[in-house]
């Protein structure tokens, strides 16, 4: 059985984001209900990497939004030392610029 790091984990990410950039970052998850609705749909996509980034609406770069930069780094799910996002229902590494539509502060 083969383990995957953060690292190689983040690149696949990369890899997968750059070949098939349409996710659904748009409309953002502003709302409490936008967010379970965003949720609901990432635990029926299981373990499949390419459907739970194309619903949390994935990018490779910051997107502002409503005049906020909503950036990885600046999340509450983001773990600094890891570049790492904790969301349960994501729980995948990322870096600090990519963005995704269920950004908090």
């Amino acid at each position: 059985m083969t383990t995957i790091d953060d690292a190689q984990l983040r690149e696949i990410i990369e890899t997968l984001l750059t070949r098939s950039p349409e996710t659904e970052a748009f409309p953002r998850a502003d709302s409490h209900d936008d967010v379970l609705v965003v949720i609901g749909r990432l635990r029926t996509a299981g373990n499949d990497l390419s459907a739970k980034l194309v619903i949390a609406g994935f990018t490779l770069q910051t997107i502002e939004h409503q005049g906020i930069e909503q950036a990885c780094e600046s999340c509450m799910y983001y773990l600094v030392l890891r570049r790492f996002c904790e969301l349960p229902e994501l729980d995948l590494p990322v870096e600090p610029e990519w963005s995704c539509r269920l950004w908090r502060i």
